[in-house]
């Protein structure tokens, strides 16, 4: 069992911890350094019914009446240059596309590891993790017999209590992954459901407030053991003195990993089997961010809407993959805009804010497989989310501002490529992994041409006939091709190359119809190949690599 020990600051801690490991009883002693929120908050008290976005922006989102949506280009970004002049457009998550498939389900519960979430936040409340024999107790009794009393949205493990001291970071962080959506306030959240159907449910675990700390193992186990199959966690250490994680930590996060989703039997109860562990990268501009480091966590790394590496934002072959957290530098409506505490709304910077976007993706990810009634276990939802990015390699050049202690310098951002997980995530991309639909990815506007063997494998020498003919088709429905903007004719080569240009961003599914093992159908009278059919999504982006494949 472990126990945290607060100081003064005037006492040396390291004479402190030589006194304790004197003590016979005493097995471990582990010296933390202080835990810290990885984002910068500038609030500045917007109502809850914020004035109309500006008439030169369009409606990013129809489906959705959240009318602060316009306001989040972290998930639809449409080179709107009144939010900054160098905004790169398809600088986002490209929620949109994933939304027409899915927008959450209730089933899937995200343990939101903060100093904590405002519960009944008009915009959070109906995605609120409610534990109702709680709700419906005795004050003061734990009526559900878990061992925490009060614990109704989750629990205060700084104070060990269920009373929490909501703050506008968890806040944010929350909103972010499950904002209710379509409720006609506000902001939409990555995987906050649509109205009145609602979507992931948010459970409050507090660790951080006011400079104090609570027990992260207990906290892990907490989620773990009550519902939660992803853990969103926006903080890390004091990066001037941590140099690696702490044993607690790790098997906090071992233990959620190996246990959630599970009974004690090691039987699947949960939406998934086993639990991921999202982490943000820091906020240090350095090559080390711990407990994010750790190799069972998903780290994040943070760009803004030039597609570029966030100032602050940590980096290093550690990082697993990117997303949008903001970089107020170029403009206060660069960063990220959630909800805050007091019924408001505000924008924020930094990977913790990027962070609760994969954690959002992940959740859509596994609610698309309860769709396909597809059972996913933690080490597959990971593959899914590290195989659905964009190259932003091609983005790291010129020179960016970087944090150096309290100043800002001038550093190359080629210091990046390859530092920044295995790139941009994508929401769409990561349903179409759940289904198992390889993408093609083509740059909007540019006219590509893609090796279709290497989207359903085989020689190209197969797929004509004796006379030198495709034996291979692609079909694609007329109203597709209008949204996707497709001029011209879909042309396939002789040795199976795919070529279109798509003028609109937006994505559609094909269906490629080809003969495998000969260039005509066999039959009882004569040998032959045989006829297969199979699905290629088409991903229209601005923001891609030129040439399809990334």
């Amino acid at each position: 069992c472990w126990y945290i020990v607060y100081f003064d600051s005037e006492v040396n801690i390291e004479s402190a911890a030589a006194q304790f490991a004197s003590v016979d009883e005493v097995a471990v002693v582990q010296l933390n350094s202080r835990l810290e929120n990885i984002g910068d908050a500038q609030v500045s008290n917007t109502a809850i019914q914020p004035s109309a976005a500006p008439a030169t922006r369009g409606k990013l989102y129809p489906a959705f009446n959240d009318p602060d949506l316009d306001k989040q280009w972290h998930y639809i970004n449409i080179g709107d240059t009144n939010v900054f002049s160098g905004v790169k457009k398809g600088a986002d998550i490209n929620a949109g596309e994933a939304w027409d498939i899915t927008a959450g389900d209730n089933r899937i519960v995200v343990a939101i590891i903060d100093n904590v979430v405002k519960p009944t936040h008009p915009d959070l409340a109906a995605n609120m993790w409610v534990n109702e024999a709680e709700k419906n107790g005795a004050e003061g009794v734990d009526d559900d017999g878990n061992g925490y009393v009060d614990d109704v949205y989750g629990y205060n493990f700084v104070e060990n209590k269920g009373i929490m001291s909501p703050d506008d970071h968890g806040t944010h962080v929350a909103g972010t992954v499950s904002a209710v959506n379509n409720n006609g306030i506000g902001v939409a959240g990555v995987a906050g459901g649509r109205y009145p159907t609602q979507g992931v449910r948010i459970m409050a675990i507090q660790i951080l407030h006011e400079g104090k700390s609570g027990d992260f193992e207990r906290a892990a186990q907490y989620a773990a053991e009550n519902g939660a199959v992803i853990a969103q966690n926006s903080w890390g250490y004091d990066g001037e003195t941590a140099k690696n994680i702490y044993p607690s930590d790790r098997r906090a996060i071992d233990y959620f990993i190996d246990n959630a989703g599970m009974n004690a039997d090691g039987v699947q109860v949960g939406p998934m089997k086993g639990g991921l562990v999202v982490f943000a990268s820091g906020n240090d501009s350095r090559d080390f961010g711990w407990p994010g480091q750790y190799e069972r966590a998903l780290a994040v790394a943070s760009v803004g809407p030039d597609g570029k590496t966030a100032y602050y934002s940590n980096y290093g072959d550690w990082v697993d993959v990117s997303a949008p957290g903001g970089n107020q530098r170029l403009g206060n409506e660069c960063g990220v805009y959630s909800t805050v505490v007091g019924g408001r709304y505000d924008y924020m910077q930094g990977t913790s804010m990027a962070c609760p976007h994969v954690t959002g993706i992940a959740a859509l990810a596994v609610a698309h497989s309860l769709q396909l009634k597809k059972k996913l276990t933690v080490l597959e939802l990971r593959d899914i989310l590290v195989r659905s990015t964009h190259n932003i390699d091609q983005y790291c050049t010129g020179n960016k501002l970087s944090v150096n202690g309290s100043s800002l310098v001038q550093i190359p951002l080629n210091t990046f490529k390859g530092k920044m997980g295995v790139g941009y995530i994508d929401a769409f991309k990561a349903l179409m992994n759940v289904e198992g639909i390889p993408c093609v990815t083509v740059r909007t506007g540019n006219r590509v041409t893609v090796d279709l063997t290497d989207v359903i494998g085989g020689n190209p020498t197969s797929m004509t006939d004796k006379d030198g003919y495709p034996t291979i088709s692609i079909s694609l429905p007329q109203a597709d091709r209008a949204k996707l903007g497709i001029e011209g004719d879909i042309v396939i080569s002789k040795t199976g190359k795919l070529q279109l240009k798509c003028t609109k961003p937006g994505s559609a599914i094909a269906t490629i119809t080809f003969i495998a093992g000969g260039n005509a159908i066999g039959s009882n009278e004569a040998t032959g190949g045989m006829l297969v059919t199979c699905k290629v999504a088409i991903l229209s982006r601005s923001f891609a690599t030129n040439g399809g494949w990334l």
